[in-house]
């Protein structure tokens, strides 16, 4: 709420608002029925504010879709929205295994859940790590290059069923590990390939049910190097560049683009 109107301000002096011809949003987490947050508010008010002021159309978008869209755009990968994929949102507050196709308008995706986790997401057990070893928060960077420097390369095996598993146990022995004096970087690598070994068997397990279909990585947690190694090897995964693996904004732009061309205006 604070920033926005900051940045609009930084916007007008760059370029004519008046050029804009159109105004894009994320307005909810997911795209389905009674998906809602209210941080999302900031945004969408924003934009429909600017959307009327200006006199151009306004499109709203998921969260989870600007996310998508975000990473096949950075992988150079944009058919991808454009038929059915298996995609991993991999971020601090998901971590789910979607089947993706586009929706009707050919322009944004509509995502089925196949599976995740159940408990805890990916992003808070590494940041929950982070804490607990006295990283910086977000903890995501510091635990990936700590992790690298382990010698004593173990992992708890996670159980997997119908692409659902649990990170609390992870969790759990995260802890016991750090209390008991494990150096931090074997604790980092730990919890990363513990994640990692879930995320893979998932993945296997889907691409069962259906195979053949690529596989997109998107979400904050998809920068991990060890993860984008472990994925693209068993299974030709698709990531987002890091800088844009984090990245919502940038989705939901090249969308709000991808329905204004579509439409002609």
């Amino acid at each position: 709420m604070k920033r926005l109107p900051e940045l609009l301000g930084a916007l007008a002096e760059k370029i004519s608002l008046e050029a804009l011809g159109a105004v894009g949003a994320s307005t909810r987490p997911r795209a389905v029925e009674g998906s809602y947050m209210p941080c999302f508010l900031a945004g969408a008010s924003q934009g429909q504010s600017l959307a009327h002021v200006l006199g151009v159309p306004f499109y709203a978008f998921s969260h989870q879709q600007g996310h998508l869209a975000a990473a096949a755009w950075s992988a150079g990968r944009m058919d991808l929205l454009d038929r059915p994929f298996l995609a991993w949102h991999l971020s601090g507050g998901t971590t789910e295994l979607l089947r993706a196709e586009p929706e009707g308008d050919g322009v944004a995706v509509r995502a089925e859940i196949l599976g995740g986790t159940t408990d805890i997401s990916a992003g808070q057990l590494i940041d929950r790590t982070g804490k607990k070893l006295g990283l910086p928060f977000p903890a995501g960077k510091a635990v990936d290059e700590l992790s690298l420097q382990a010698r004593d390369k173990t992992h708890f095996r996670v159980k997997v069923s119908d692409c659902t598993f649990s990170f609390s146990g992870i969790e759990n022995k995260m802890n016991a590990l750090a209390e008991g004096g494990t150096p931090p970087a074997e604790v980092c690598w730990y919890v990363l390939s513990s994640i990692i070994q879930g995320v893979e068997t998932a993945t296997q397990q889907a691409l069962v049910r259906y195979p053949g279909l690529p596989v997109l990585c998107a979400g904050g947690v998809a920068s991990n190097q060890l993860l984008r190694q472990r994925m693209t090897k068993a299974c030709g995964a698709v990531f987002a560049e890091p800088r844009f693996s984090t990245d919502n904004a940038m989705g939901v732009a090249i969308l709000t683009w991808r329905i204004h061309s579509k439409e002609g205006l």
